[in-house]
């Protein structure tokens, strides 16, 4: 288990735990908060481990509670026969821990995990205490789990062993990875095959909805309502390293693959069932956020090319003048901050220093601070009056791509959440929105099957030495990451310009051949933006451009102006960017591995900038 859970310390390294079946069928727990080490340092020191032939573990990314020892997984039942671990969110925990808690039993953790513990002791204890036969004990385990199941809302994948069960596992599915590791005489689950790929080369992938028993001997598949299912069975001939990137070449291009449940999870759970936005923490107070007049974002890199598509969207939305700042320089310059002013600090680790030091700033000056992060219980958040963690789960790649979407999902939702209290949308105007939202992974999904002309294209500009992007309206962002992205990666000259700069100065640089990408807006949305942007593209062309566009499906208008064209799924304009950015990091990923790039660790460049 300990060796499974070091090949998945990437996916989770705030804490770590086992739970384990010991030979007298006691439920033995050990967990630590902090990285994996911090756990073998404690089993090394517990006996009675040792000779349990069945047990759960677990790394941990934090999502409700922070990474403490209270909070690691696995989490037991009141009764104490029970013992679960969970990977993703489950929405409506608050909702069935009051139902609890009025039962009587008492939580010793703030997570969402600990219900389905609870949920599932209360289920068993029904069962056996009914005058029917719902067979041996992990069958009761099995059934226990679908009636869980049924009643949580959210993303989950759970694993649960019972004191009264022993030699069995039960795992369920929704929305979150399981697989099957198929061994003699032993039978694996885990989130990702790298876990048990030492052992088992052959596997069976779980469905959406569906509930697995493993004994040493047999497992049986059905889905929530129990009826049996046949599981897909598959091979493995991947090596173990290749296995931790789940058969991707680059941990980059998983976690581009990643972006639709990225960006579906940072959805979940945000729209309560009174019609309400909800955050994750909140300090301030609906009066505080109707007083704001302005709004400040500050952020590094490619959180700050976020940070400049949702100005747009809260401007519109909010109708509060937003600027966007880079970390660095907010301080340095005394801008003007007080109580009206919402600062939003945004960063994947929590910890760029940049960015909490213009946090410090903005609370020395009393402004409100919200922070956007992925990484819960880091120094930002922990340091803001609010928090909207975007849940994208841990990023490798040193260039952020997944991370990149997921932050400008909670930009979204910080605008809605917004435009909501201060009464200028009203709950069934948010609803429209956050509905057009939800489609989005659907979208992203779409684009990630079309990349192949892509990938064909990137070898081909592999030999450029210099790529230019244009961009308008969120276009202009979108071509500053795209640009970002080629120089991290590949090495090159690149550069995002405003497409209306061109005559002020950059059209200078086009040459016979260079390579420009054109981010064309929606002809329905802003189709004054978009002729000018096709003006652009005639611009460059007429001095010997190579346009590469990205364009709306159906905008035929463009095809003949460009020697390459993109197509991406109709999106309302504001929310364009999570689709044609999709493109440019597959672009820069391809031409960076054409010329024999690191991907994944670029030269000179940390994940998290932890100095000023």
């Amino acid at each position: 288990m300990l060796d499974g859970l070091r090949r998945l310390e990437y996916r989770g390294y705030d804490s770590a735990g086992v739970a384990i079946l010991d030979p007298a069928d006691a439920l033995q727990i050990e967990k630590r908060a902090g990285k994996l080490a911090n756990l073998e340092k404690a089993l090394a020191e517990h006996t009675g481990l040792a000779d349990g032939t069945t047990g759960i573990g677990h790394t941990r990314w934090a999502t409700h509670g922070g990474p403490t020892d209270r909070n690691a997984h696995p989490h037991r039942s009141k009764d104490g026969r029970v013992a679960v671990i969970h990977n993703g969110i489950i929405e409506n925990f608050a909702r069935l821990r009051v139902e609890l808690e009025a039962q009587g039993v008492e939580f010793l953790s703030d997570t969402d995990t600990e219900c389905a513990a609870h949920l599932l002791a209360v289920e068993l204890a029904a069962m056996e205490a009914a005058d029917v036969d719902h067979g041996p004990a992990p069958a009761r385990l099995a059934e226990a789990m679908r009636r869980v199941c049924q009643r949580l809302e959210g993303a989950f994948t759970l694993l649960a062993v019972d004191t009264h069960a022993p030699g069995a596992v039960v795992g369920a599915r929704r929305n979150s990875p399981l697989v099957v590791g198929v061994g003699t005489g032993e039978n694996y689950l885990a989130s990702d095959v790298s876990a048990f790929i030492e052992h088992t080369r052959d596997a069976i992938e779980l469905g959406q909805d569906q509930v697995v028993l493993i004994t040493t001997g047999a497992i049986t598949i059905t889905d929530f309502d129990g009826n049996p299912v046949e599981g897909k069975k598959f091979h493995i001939d991947w090596d173990a390293s290749a296995a931790e990137k789940g058969g991707y070449e680059y941990f980059m291009a998983k976690e581009i693959d990643e972006q639709p449940r990225a960006v579906a999870d940072t959805l979940l759970g945000r729209h309560s069932e009174t019609g309400e936005m909800t955050l994750d923490e909140v300090r301030l107070t609906d009066q505080d956020l109707r007083d704001v007049d302005k709004v400040f974002i500050v952020a590094c890199g490619t959180s700050y090319h976020a940070g400049q598509v949702a100005k747009y969207a809260i401007e519109h939305w909010t109708r509060i003048p937003c600027e966007v700042e880079l970390a660095s320089e907010f301080r340095y310059r005394d801008p003007v901050l007080d109580r009206s002013t919402l600062v939003v600090a945004i960063s994947q680790s929590g910890e760029t220093m940049d960015t909490l030091m213009a946090l410090r700033h903005a609370k020395e000056q009393k402004a409100r601070v919200l922070a956007i992060c992925n990484t819960n219980g880091s120094t930002i958040p922990r340091e803001s009056d609010a928090v909207l963690y975007t849940h994208g789960g841990p990023e490798i790649a040193v260039a952020s791509t997944k991370a990149f979407l997921t932050q400008l999902t909670a930009c979204y939702l910080v605008g809605l959440h917004l435009a909501q209290v201060r009464g200028v949308m009203f709950a069934d105007e948010v609803g429209a929105v956050l509905e057009r939202l939800n489609q989005m992974p659907a979208k992203i999904r779409a684009v990630l099957d079309a990349m192949g002309p892509v990938r064909e294209l990137a070898v081909d500009l592999a030999a450029a030495k210099s790529v230019l992007f244009i961009g308008r309206h969120v276009g202009y962002p979108v071509a500053l990451e795209g640009a970002l992205k080629l120089k991290e990666l590949a090495y090159m000259h690149a550069e995002g310009f405003a497409a209306g700069e061109l005559k002020h100065g950059p059209i200078s640089l086009i040459e016979p051949g260079t390579p420009v990408v054109c981010v064309v807006p929606s002809p329905r949305g802003r189709s004054v933006l978009r002729d000018k942007l096709v003006s652009n593209i005639q611009e460059v062309r007429a001095r010997g451009a190579r346009t590469i566009v990205i364009a709306e499906e159906g905008d035929e208008a463009v095809v003949p102006f460009a020697d390459h064209v993109i197509f991406v799924p109709p999106t309302p304009t504001l929310l364009a960017p999570l689709v044609t950015t999709v493109p440019l990091q597959v672009l820069a990923c391809e031409i960076a591995s054409a010329r024999g790039h690191d991907v994944d660790q670029p030269r000179n460049l940390a994940k998290s900038v932890t100095v000023e």
